[in-house]
């Protein structure tokens, strides 16, 4: 249901976030028009559960997300505190529940995430007004249930969802090629375009008779004639299409699917919210760790009072807490940018840095450059997670916080420390980072043995896919392209085609 964004903050909070604003703004921070709500937990789960939006178009992935919500906070296991969503102005909400100083803790922490949503470069691409776009979403998706049916139109965006991460989160920053995203865009396999001489003789002018051989000479019809017929044996030819392998599966469906208008747009509506959350996956490390960097600034320097510095010591280091089985973003994050300011305060970098080989007088270094405030600032303007890590990671830092790299140990069926060596460390952190974790899947063939078929291929990096996801992910994918797919990959070390004919599975080793 719809949730309400309308309701003012308490005085107490209101006169709150005015002075936290205040100083954000003075340590340099810039950022959109914030408002803020408060919720209770019932309505943060929503929230959540949609994304952070108050409104999203129906459907049972969105009541799932709630429920695992609701009952993690019921049963003591979590706790959401805080929620705030990319839009200009920014909307963040506050748990009705809070202590006035995890209020401010809160505060001061949603104006670091305004700040990196406003400036970051890959957020610039993104639509600041996705909260009436979601609005029209939804409106756009009811439509469509009541008028084809709520099961037709839920399998249908099923079928979209289960293919929502296949795009290409590099395209809004590098024009690749033209898109042609139209209810009617042309297929390859459809009817060609090309006019029809209405005359039979190919290149023949239109004339009068008696200077039909000065105008029309028998050697250019001769060649006119051999052009033409060159030309429909090349037409004539297997057509392979896309001319480059494509990453960006859901503008090709919407270009060359055989879809019906509303299932065009549902489509569309999905590959355009897969857009706009796509940054935040790239700069989860980054976005946490700047949000949590400057509420520890301003929290520690101005926002406690003496009653409130050991519940605020006991929530933060909570919340920066390392698991053994995990990276948290928020202590890596956090704990870069500070090894970034202090490096560049003391002149830790540069040639000279790197080249002194000398323990003590690397750890003495100090040229007092007082440089570090403004390399973060331009840090959190330029990077995602993965030029991040690979920029400003350093084999110090891994020693100091006591990284490693693991890996599976068949013989005892567990998962070990595989090394401590800094190179390995950050191999493993950035394949970890390099789209989301996920797979790269790229488009290689929409008329696979001249016969309309769909053939992908996915770029082997060490991690085989999960044949159960690869088997129902081709299942969606067929009922939307209306052709038999297929997938070239890695099973058991060799090379394999899985495919689907709409019917059975089949899985050949590839010659």
């Amino acid at each position: 249901m719809p949730i309400s964004i309308q309701r003012e903050l308490p005085q107490e909070l209101a006169d709150v976030q005015k002075v936290l604003a205040n100083k954000a703004r003075e340590y340099g921070l810039d950022f959109f028009e914030t408002n803020f709500e408060v919720v209770d937990y019932d309505e943060m789960s929503m929230l959540a559960a949609f994304g952070g939006f108050p409104v999203r178009y129906p459907h049972w992935r969105f009541g799932a997300q709630y429920d695992e919500l609701s009952k993690g906070y019921e049963y003591g296991l979590q706790k959401i505190y805080e929620m705030v969503i990319n839009t200009n102005p920014c909307y963040a909400y506050l748990l009705k529940s809070n202590a006035l100083m995890d209020q401010k803790l809160v505060i001061a922490h949603v104006y670091g995430h305004c700040d990196f949503f406003k400036n970051n470069a890959w957020f610039q691409p993104t639509n600041r007004k996705m909260l009436d776009e979601m609005a029209n979403h939804a409106a756009r998706v009811n439509r469509y249930i009541d008028r084809y049916g709520h099961e037709e139109v839920e399998a249908f965006l099923d079928a979209c969802l289960s293919l929502e991460d296949l795009v290409d989160p590099h395209a809004p920053h590098i024009r690749r090629r033209d898109e042609h995203v139209t209810p009617s865009a042309a297929s390859p396999l459809g009817k060609s375009n090309d006019e029809d001489d209405s005359d039979d003789t190919p290149g023949k002018l239109p004339s009068k008779d008696y200077m039909d051989d000065f105008i029309n000479p028998r050697a250019a019809l001769d060649k006119a004639d051999q052009e033409q017929k060159a030309k429909q044996k090349k037409k004539e030819e297997p057509r392979t299409f896309p001319p480059e392998p494509e990453r960006d599966l859901l503008l090709f469906l919407l270009e060359h699917a055989p879809l019906k208008p509303w299932q065009h747009d549902i489509l569309q509506i999905v590959r355009d919210e897969a857009y706009y959350f796509a940054p935040q996956g790239q700069t989860k490390i980054m976005n946490e760790g700047w949000a949590s960097y400057w509420h520890s600034t301003i929290m520690t320097t101005f926002g406690l009072s003496d009653g409130e510095v050991i519940d605020y010591a006991d929530h933060h280091s909570g919340t920066m807490a390392m698991s053994p089985n995990r990276l948290n973003p928020y202590k890596i994050g956090i704990e870069l940018y500070r090894d970034i300011e202090e490096r560049w305060d003391k002149g830790q970098f540069g040639h000279d840095w790197e080249t002194c080989d000398d323990y003590d007088e690397k750890r003495r270094w100090d040229k007092d450059l007082k440089l570090g405030r403004q390399k973060i600032f331009e840090v959190r303007r330029v990077h995602n997670d993965v030029t991040f890590v690979d920029a400003y990671l350093t084999p110090e830092f891994c020693q100091k916080h006591k990284l490693f790299s693991f890996a599976y140990n068949d013989g005892n069926d567990n998962y070990e420390i595989a090394s401590r060596q800094f190179q390995e460390i950050k191999q493993q952190m950035l394949t970890s980072l390099a789209n989301h974790g996920r797979p790269f899947i790229y488009v290689t063939d929409g008329n696979y043995k001249n016969r309309g078929e769909l053939y992908l291929k996915h770029k082997f990096q060490g991690a085989e896919l999960k044949h159960d996801y690869a088997r129902d992910t081709l299942a969606n994918l067929q009922r939307i392209w209306g052709r038999p797919v297929h997938i070239e990959t890695i099973v058991d070390e060799k090379p394999a085609v899985i495919s689907f004919d709409g019917t059975n599975h089949e899985m050949r080793q590839k010659p």
